[in-house]
């Protein structure tokens, strides 16, 4: 596997390698803030990221190398860039209310 690594316009440097849909490897993690055995939301420096699949598990989590490893069958991963202001466009029930 050859390993490419390309800093973005924000230059922050992120890789996910999933590996036959059962072993994900991601990088450039601050937190993880909610898991269980089907969804694991990830922290990262890009966004959040949501883990979906069945019986998942963190295998390993290094908040020093900023590197998670998960286990498990990944059905879906999907980045919600809140913090950039995208998802926030039409906002939830509540922010309406109050805007």
């Amino acid at each position: 596997m050859i390993e490419d690594k390309k800093i973005n316009n924000i230059g922050v440097i992120q890789n996910i390698f999933l590996e036959n849909r059962e072993k994900l490897n991601i990088s450039g993690v601050k937190d993880v803030l909610s898991f269980d055995d089907q969804m694991v939301i990830v922290e990262t420096e890009l966004g959040m990221l949501t883990i979906k699949g069945d019986n998942l598990r963190i295998n390993k989590l290094s908040l020093d190398t900023s590197e998670v490893i998960i286990d498990g069958f990944i059905n879906n991963l999907m980045y919600s860039d809140v913090e950039k202001g995208i998802g926030k466009k039409g906002g939830n029930f509540l922010g309406k209310i109050f805007k």
